[in-house]
């Protein structure tokens, strides 16, 4: 593999990495409280379909941004609703929620751009390039200018991480993710701490839709998520439930992803439905325990009657 291929595998394994670290960023965050929202798929897509909007509307990729997470954050209101104060199934409502956002977007897109749709031309997040990295020989370019979504998820990571582990916060957000009777026999609002979280995790997974939208694919594609949501969910069992450790596995799965488009570019002479098969078998394998064995939050998806 010459140095132009690695260094062109390394900038696509970063740039597929994005939205699936956003996104499960947010469920860890989510999780963490005891809430299991398979619904992220659908806040992807309500995303991604937002953002091309809110960019074609004020012509402003960063207002497409705005909209997204926007998006986002409606889907994950009607999500924790349903869940946390209602104490739906939470397996349920979140395949209900997925499957009403990919049927609710596929509506809006053709009711706005006719029954065939149209290929959107909108206004994109332009890179943004790291002062003196930017300028190192071959690497720099394509590394160290990314997207500003890149660069958002790269400073969550900490910052959630220390919210998680060093703040009140934090440890009360993790109480009602492990024992939310205790917790709240202590004077924590669970339902409070779960809407929050909740809301917050599917606010971030808009966010990655509008980097799908409006800085990987440039334009809007019904069903453009493309089991994102899903394979999120499988990237927060790997980080273990840790904001840094779960950007990190993120950046392992945009490399299984990347890696299918550098071995067919290379000609190999394999099957390429293998090379597109092998994220999800790294998912498949992830979500069976194979791959970062690790101990859920006791109370993930249990309902909480209390008040």
């Amino acid at each position: 593999m010459s140095d132009l291929v690695l260094i062109a595998f390394l900038e696509a394994s970063i740039r597929l990495a994005v939205p699936l670290g956003l996104a499960a960023m947010g469920e860890a965050i989510s999780e963490r409280a005891g809430v299991l929202n398979l619904g992220l798929e659908g806040s992807i897509i309500s995303g991604a379909l937002a953002g091309a909007l809110g960019a074609l509307a004020f012509e402003s990729a960063g207002m497409g941004v705005l909209a997204a997470a926007a998006a986002g954050a409606g889907v994950g209101v009607v999500f924790a609703v349903l869940v946390v104060l209602l104490n739906t199934d939470q397996i349920i409502t979140g395949t209900a929620v997925t499957l009403g956002g990919l049927g609710f977007t596929a509506v809006v897109y053709q009711a706005r751009f006719g029954a065939t749709g149209t290929e959107l031309s909108i206004p994109i997040l332009r890179p943004v390039a790291i002062p003196g990295l930017a300028e190192l020989p071959l690497v720099g370019e394509l590394l160290f200018s990314q997207a500003p979504t890149t660069w958002l998820m790269v400073v969550l990571a900490p910052l959630l991480t220390w919210l998680l582990y060093r703040s009140r916060w934090g440890l009360e957000l993790r109480a009602v993710g492990e024992a939310p009777t205790e917790a709240a026999s202590s004077g924590i609002r669970v339902r409070r701490i779960r809407m929050v979280a909740t809301i917050l995790g599917s606010t971030l997974a808009g966010i990655a839709g509008a980097h799908l939208a409006l800085a990987h694919a440039g334009t809007f594609q019904v069903n453009m998520s493309a089991g994102r949501g899903f394979i999120a969910i499988a990237v927060v069992v790997l980080g273990r439930w840790n904001p840094i450790g779960v950007v990190a596995a993120s950046l392992f799965f945009g490399a299984a992803n990347a890696l299918q488009f550098t071995l067919q570019a290379q000609g190999w002479d394999i099957a390429y439905q293998l090379f597109l098969a092998l994220p999800y078998v790294l998912t498949l394998a992830a979500l069976a325990g194979w791959i970062g064995r690790s101990r859920a939050p006791a109370a993930l998806a249990l309902p909480w009657p209390g008040r």
